[in-house]
């Protein structure tokens, strides 16, 4: 298994160019591959370390901070064994440890590996990055649209076998009516994830930027909602690790700033949707 490795605890990781960990060429500069990269600095939130099958860290480096910022840095295969890899600690989400695979901390220090180990080739990391960055938000909110759906039916179970007052939970305090707005946002949610992966499906990322950011934006807080609805229903049950829902609104929080933070994504949405103005704008000869 693997691990990979990007955001950094120095800098505001939201924007990836500013990812400082070098990767410095020390070979004959000859350009037939032969030579290593040297890596120096840290990273954190590095998924997967944890796991204990994991041999290999994809790494975002710097590898020449004097390119466009996009052509930069590069991704480099890092063995877990290689001398100089450190794993300074194991993180928890909100007191939650995400076993086995786990996110953890990462210090690199004169990592040599060999310059084989580039991927694709220097300065191609974000395009890398980019490329699968898109699926993978798809794959992130089908599985929230799960942990919501999971957390509506053990909400309704439980709102329906519990009685307080007299009455059945879901009796009381308007729940009735949070339970249809969750199966409202729920079905929403995945009609919106199918589009984006269909649109996907038909032109690859590019023809998807504006639908994977608005999915990525609208899901994990749609997941939030419903499963504090069930955390509710089950009272103090529902705080504690009796039951798989604060772990649930744990993931679905955390999902809020992995792979970009909502801010990222809505700024996205509204260049896109912008644009279309813009330029018909320009168009008619006069710019706004």
């Amino acid at each position: 298994r693997s691990a990979f490795c990007m955001t950094e605890p120095g800098v505001a990781s939201s924007d990836a160019t500013n990812m400082e960990l070098t990767a410095v060429r020390d070979g004959d500069g000859s350009g037939d591959g032969s030579g290593d990269y040297v890596l120096n600095g840290r990273k954190w939130w590095s998924t997967g370390i944890g796991h204990p099958d994991c041999k290999v860290l994809l790494v975002m480096a710097l590898t020449d901070p004097e390119a466009d910022r996009h052509r930069r840095h590069s991704m480099i295969l890092v063995p877990t064994d290689t001398e100089g890899v450190k794993v300074e600690r194991l993180l928890d989400t909100m007191g939650f440890r995400d076993e086995p695979y786990g996110h953890g901390e990462l210090s690199f220090t004169d990592v040599r590996v060999p310059a084989e180990n580039v991927i694709a080739g220097p300065g191609r990391a974000a395009e890398i990055a980019q490329g699968r960055l898109g699926p993978g938000r798809v794959h992130h909110c089908m599985r929230l649209i799960g942990l919501a759906e999971k957390s509506l039916e053990l909400g309704c179970q439980r709102g329906l076998q519990r009685q307080a007052f007299g009455k059945p939970l879901v009796a009381l305090g308007g729940n009735r009516e949070r339970i249809a707005k969750a199966r409202i946002q729920i079905d929403s949610a995945r009609l919106l994830v199918l589009n984006t992966a269909w649109k996907l499906d038909q032109g690859g990322p590019r023809n998807a930027l504006s639908e994977v950011a608005q999915i990525k934006a609208a899901v994990p807080i749609m997941a939030q909602e419903v499963i504090d609805l069930a955390i509710q229903l089950h009272g103090g049950g529902g705080l504690s690790s009796d039951f798989p829902l604060a772990g649930a609104w744990t993931s679905a929080r955390a999902l809020r700033l992995a792979d970009g933070p909502d801010e990222v994504h809505l700024g996205t949405v509204a260049r896109i949707e912008l644009g279309k103005y813009v330029s018909r704008s320009s168009t008619k000869g006069g710019k706004r």
